[in-house]
């Protein structure tokens, strides 16, 4: 399945699961615009306004013209705790729970 054929399914959303992160960061140098990582050396997902969402389970929408770089992030990231899903039926598309 291709990135274009996940997106035809409708919006994607991203998150993060911090207990599984690892800190490497791989995911901030892939998109720094939707990862960064904060004080506590822990990736998180930040929203358009660039604000870090540090509550558990936050999601943020994958902008499209970022699709490839957020899913290079998840395919990459050594923690395998970032997870890309549908926010119509929250179905994993990428990361560790997709089929």
């Amino acid at each position: 399945m291709t990135v274009q054929d996940d997106t035809a399914t409708g919006e994607l959303e991203v998150w993060i699961d911090q207990d599984l992160c690892t800190g490497d960061g791989i995911c901030a140098q892939y998109a720094p615009e939707v990862f960064e990582l904060d004080i506590d050396g822990l990736a998180y997902v930040k929203d358009a306004d660039d604000e870090l969402r540090t509550e558990a389970g936050a999601t943020v929408p994958v902008p499209l013209p970022l699709l490839r770089d957020v899913v290079d992030s998840a395919k990459e990231c050594p923690g395998e705790c970032i997870h890309v899903r549908r926010a119509a039926d929250g179905v994993e598309v990428y990361g560790p729970d997709a089929d």
